[in-house]
């Protein structure tokens, strides 16, 4: 029967057939072919112990020591960190799922919170902790290739632009301005207060109708390439043995327990086990093994969280806080004005929102504006409103930079920010009753910039079971059960 099967797969007029190339060669090595042929009939035959004769590399793992939720560069930052601390070489599988396939095979999605980034980095935040973050972060970019060069590959290139971030601020908000400016100097930045006056001789430019105060920074602020910061991670990851793969997670497989607080309420503990991993277009999935999760799903890790069981309770319970994140549609345009500011332009940060900066050498300019809680753009697709810049945002160009009534808009595109919809500010580290998942989440817009230092905080805490870099604990879920606040107010 097995020497029956064989022959008809080689006798003569089948041996070549589907196998020449254009040019008549052959693409099959047929010794490696018929070996291949008789192992998978062997494991078929009687009394032969069973093997899977089917391909399965498409499938990922089944066990993994960190499951990783989304592909993005805050996922991708974790799974960095996580291989760069690590004991020894390859003592931790990690495998990083995505849903997204444009994160692993072209450019990054802007359905993604990298999407709708304009690449800026800045120390100017109003929580202690968001400084420090942009401390960290900025060194690593600045010696991006001592972390992220691997052997026979091209070095990364961010194209970072240190032109400085130049906020400013009303009567009504210039005494908190002030105080922030006094805080990130404690933390280290170099940043300088300007009067009106002051700022109208360096940036002769700039209207200053209706500026009070203005805040710049002077070293370690500017823009960046984000999609070569994503790349640089990607490749890395891969060299370092992180494994990418194309899915959606589906469900989690979890144990229970029942434990009693200090305060006598009765809570469930779940620890994950498995997680489904959804194959692309099939119904097919895959059961993953692991002992850690991290949620770092972007827009869509509220829905990842609810997966879990997080909650779903009682309102007013720790069982059924929710994680508050969810997708908000922002607007990126693209505009060229050969009238515009000049090479020396920094990142600006009007009153209204409105921002906007230089975009390479010939005239062009990306900006745009977060709109009003009342003004929320439609989230369920990416179309652009046009009429949003023509209505909410050129009106602003123009009043304070005149020269911009001239600019013609080139492009726009949108994009999903992770939107914190408690105080805008990110969720880090273990979730309380879910006690192996851990979040990297909700920054509403300044995720990417941060994403080196939120990457090594999370592998710090799953290694080690403390942050040893920056103390993020209070981005701790708990916060949102204890309505505690830790609001940041400069998110573009």
């Amino acid at each position: 029967m097995f020497r029956r099967v064989l022959r008809l797969g080689l006798t003569p007029g089948r041996q070549n057939r589907g196998l020449r190339t254009r040019r008549g060669g052959f693409t099959l090595d047929w010794d490696a072919k018929v070996s291949d042929v008789k192992q998978k009939i062997e494991c078929m035959m009687p009394g032969k112990q069973w093997g899977m004769p089917f391909d399965t590399s498409y499938l990922p793992p089944t066990q993994s020591d960190v499951v990783i939720i989304g592909g993005g560069i805050l996922g991708l930052s974790v799974a960095f960190w996580l291989k760069k601390l690590e004991s020894r070489r390859g003592a931790i599988r990690v495998l990083v799922v995505e849903q997204d396939h444009t994160f692993f095979f072209s450019q990054y999605s802007r359905a993604s919170s990298t999407g709708p980034s304009v690449g800026g980095i800045w120390q100017q935040f109003s929580v202690p902790e968001n400084v420090q973050l942009s401390r960290f972060s900025i060194n690593f970019l600045r010696n991006i290739n001592e972390h992220l060069a691997v052997v026979d590959a091209p070095l990364v290139d961010l194209r970072f632009s240190p032109s400085g971030c130049l906020l400013l601020a009303s009567e009504k908000d210039a005494a908190t301005l002030e105080s922030n400016v006094n805080m990130q100097r404690q933390e280290g930045a170099k940043v300088c207060l300007m009067s009106p006056e002051q700022l109208r001789n360096k940036f002769p430019w700039i209207n200053v109708e209706g500026v009070a105060l203005a805040s710049y920074g002077m070293e370690d602020e500017g823009w960046f390439d984000a999609w070569s910061l994503f790349e640089g991670l990607r490749r890395k990851v891969q060299s370092m043995g992180v494994l990418l793969y194309q899915g959606e997670v589906t469900r989690f497989i979890t144990s229970s327990s029942q434990m009693e607080t200090t305060s006598g309420e009765q809570v469930v503990l779940k620890r994950i086990h498995k997680v489904h991993v959804k194959i692309n277009k099939s119904l097919e999935y895959q059961p993953v093994e692991c002992s850690v999760v991290i949620n770092a799903a972007g827009a869509w890790s509220g829905k990842v969280a609810e997966l879990a069981g997080i909650g779903k309770g009682l309102p007013g319970t720790l069982q059924g806080t929710k994680l508050p994140v969810e997708p908000r549609k922002r607007y990126v345009h693209l505009w060229h004005c050969p009238q515009g500011p000049g090479l020396e332009t920094p990142l600006v940060a009007d009153i209204n929102g409105v921002y906007f900066r230089r975009e390479g050498l010939g005239s062009n300019y990306l900006g745009g504006c977060s709109p009003t809680e009342e003004e929320e753009p439609d989230p369920t697709n990416l179309e652009v409103d046009h009429d949003f810049f023509q209505n909410k945002v050129w009106p602003h160009l123009i009043q304070r930079v005149p020269s911009f009534k001239t600019l013609k808009v080139k492009s726009a595109w949108a994009g999903y920010y992770d939107y914190n919809t408690f105080d805008q500010n990110g969720v880090v580290g273990p979730h309380p009753l879910v006690v192996n998942m851990y979040f990297a989440t909700g920054f509403s817009g300044h995720g990417l910039q941060h994403s080196p230092g939120i990457g090594r905080a999370v592998a710090e805490m799953v290694l080690e079971g403390e942050f040893k870099t920056i103390d993020m604990s209070p981005f701790f879920f708990n916060r949102f059960y204890l309505e505690e606040k830790l609001q940041e107010y400069r998110i573009l």
